[in-house]
């Protein structure tokens, strides 16, 4: 950060008894010819005072801003926590350069101030930092989201939801939030994770309240119909006095509430995530109700499967694999799990890589979707390296030479499991008595699969 040279401002001469006094001392250092041919003039015209010490004092009289258009003027001011009318230096200034610098929303601040008798004014310029993401909130239960923000910029005015990824705005909200935790008389203590990838940039803010017990116990749902309603409830039940956290019950939604639409041809069908509800609460324990509201949308018949990029199998053979029928509601569940029998297919082949990719074509005047799907096929992957742990040398040796699949053959994805389930004899009370493991790494550069095979005997 760099501060701008202060501009001075004239202001106009006392009234005449004062400037005269000021003149006779200014006699005592100048001609006293020079100054008598020049009074007449500094009667009449202003001039410029001598620029005040550094460190100097006054009263603020103004704040303005410039150059944000993610902020307003009001946010930035409250954001520095100068008041016009209290008395600042241009020490103060620098800090509340820093200070909003170190907050990371700004890529940039520059401050300028004027100086006049009745006080200073101050203008900041900023340059709003480019990248912000989400924040999240993971079980602060006691407030909605509406109420958590607004009480939450109450306290840190730069905070509108999202946040720099760098600097330290994340820790004023953690503070804050920690704050309506203690006002709450909550046990628990306000923290944030940084997601993102392991080498990459930070993508949200995720802030839980840790050490507070808080408890699911029943969830309901708004907007389902009377046929869906009953399975709903029945997958629900399972999540009953879990600890509460919206991140997890949306990541359960997913897997376990939106399939019963998505089997039904409901292919737009959105959930809510969480909403909680208090309905107990004590310093040691705070037990909620959870909604979702479901917005099924339109059911959608399978009218027409097109494939398109499939050169190995002839056609025929890809669609006995899908199971979706012309004319019923579009199981798109069912799709996902024909996909995936598609790509083991494939894997048998060597395309170990295979992408397969449905595009929805629906037609919202009929109420009907066309499914294409899109084959990628990709490269044939041959046999790589085999290894084998867990056993001893005798059983390694035998295993090994049991392995029919060499080196630069073709690879066969289901050939593992074929493999184990066709070498009982070969293991020290039989391939029963062990748990294998299978993995397999693929090499993207060199078009290989190495297999590694570890066995453990069961307890």
């Amino acid at each position: 950060m760099r501060a701008l040279t202060p501009e001075w401002v004239s202001i106009r001469v006392a009234p005449p008894r004062f400037a005269l006094e000021f003149a006779a001392v200014r006699l005592r250092k100048i001609q006293l010819a020079l100054l008598l041919a020049c009074t007449s003039l500094l009667a009449a015209q202003t001039r410029k005072p001598s620029k005040p010490v550094s460190g100097s004092s006054s009263k603020l009289i103004s704040i303005k801003v410039t150059g944000s258009k993610r902020y307003t003027q009001d946010d930035i001011i409250a954001a520095t926590g100068l008041q016009v009318g209290q008395t600042v230096s241009e020490d103060d200034f620098k800090l509340v350069s820093q200070h909003l610098g170190e907050t990371g929303a700004f890529g940039e601040v520059t401050y300028s101030f004027q100086f006049s008798p009745e006080g200073m004014k101050l203008e900041l310029n900023v340059t709003d930092t480019e990248r912000f993401v989400a924040a999240r909130f993971d079980n602060f239960v006691w407030l909605s989201d509406q109420e958590l923000f607004e009480k939450l910029h109450a306290r840190v005015p730069l905070f509108h939801g999202q946040l720099p990824g760098t600097g330290n705005l994340a820790d004023q909200v953690s503070d804050a939030l920690q704050d309506l935790a203690l006002e709450r008389k909550l046990q628990g203590r306000a923290d944030y994770l940084r997601s993102g990838p392991e080498e990459g940039p930070v993508e949200a803010f995720d802030f839980s309240i840790t050490g507070q017990d808080i408890r699911v116990r029943n969830i309901g749902f708004s907007g389902a119909s009377p046929a869906e309603l009953p399975q709903l409830e029945a997958a629900a039940r399972k999540f009953s006095g879990q600890e509460y956290s919206r991140s997890k019950l949306s990541a359960q939604s997913e897997n376990s509430f939106l399939p019963l639409y998505r089997e039904r041809g409901y292919l737009k069908a959105a959930i809510s995530e969480p909403q909680p509800k208090v309905v107990q609460d004590s310093p040691e324990e705070t037990v909620v109700d959870v909604i979702f509201r479901v917005t099924p949308g339109q059911q959608y018949k399978l009218n027409a499967i097109q494939l398109s990029g499939d050169k190995l199998f002839p056609a025929e053979k890809l669609r006995e694999i899908i199971h979706l029928q012309f004319g019923h509601p579009a199981n798109a569940a069912q799709l996902e799990q024909d996909l995936q029998a598609l790509k083991k297919l494939y894997g048998t082949r060597g395309y170990m890589a295979v992408q397969i990719q449905p595009t929805p074509e629906m037609n919202d005047a009929e109420s009907t979707v066309k499914y294409v799907v899109h084959f990628n096929e990709g490269s044939v992957y041959k046999m790589g390296d085999l290894e084998i742990r867990g056993l001893d040398s005798r059983a390694t040796e035998r295993m090994a030479a049991a392995w029919k699949l060499r080196t630069g053959d073709a690879y066969d994805s289901t050939y593992s499991q074929k493999f184990l389930d066709s070498t009982h004899d070969l293991l020290a009370g039989g391939v029963d008595q062990w748990n294998a493991t299978i993995h397999e790494t693929l090499d993207d550069t060199d078009k290989v699969v190495d297999v590694s095979i570890h066995f453990e005997l069961k307890r």
